[in-house]
């Protein structure tokens, strides 16, 4: 990309990188410092026409929830509840807002982290 002088990258974060909750300290510190490296290096790169963004998914129905799903309904209902939206993410929804971070539609967008939650975060 820097032989080039052109590149977009997008990290993959979490809403747990914006906001906080008790008991899940190790998870949520780890996606912040994704946050944070994705605004430094945007920094460091953005004038070298490399443009470094992230993602941050709310709670998507993929494999990794699948059990979940199955076995505790009653946590996902609770999960839906708490989602502005009233549904869960579905993965090519997340894939889209990579895809546009990539896009020279998002030319001038640098170190962001979007939130992709379903209106999680704007509460």
């Amino acid at each position: 990309m820097r032989e080039q002088g052109s590149g977009a990258i997008v990290n993959c974060s979490s809403i747990g990188g914006l906001v906080g909750v008790a008991g899940r300290s190790v998870y949520r510190s780890s996606k912040h410092g994704v946050l944070g490296l994705t605004k430094c290096a945007g920094l460091e790169y953005a004038d070298k026409g490399i443009r470094i963004n992230a993602v941050c998914p709310g709670v998507i129905e993929t494999p990794m929830l699948a059990p979940m799903l199955e076995t505790q309904p009653e946590a996902i209902a609770a999960l839906i509840k708490d989602q502005p939206i009233g549904r869960l993410g579905r993965p090519e929804e997340i894939a889209s807002a990579v895809l546009w971070l990539c896009s020279p539609g998002a030319s001038f967008v640098v170190g962001h982290a979007l939130p992709v939650d379903g209106g999680y975060t704007a509460r």
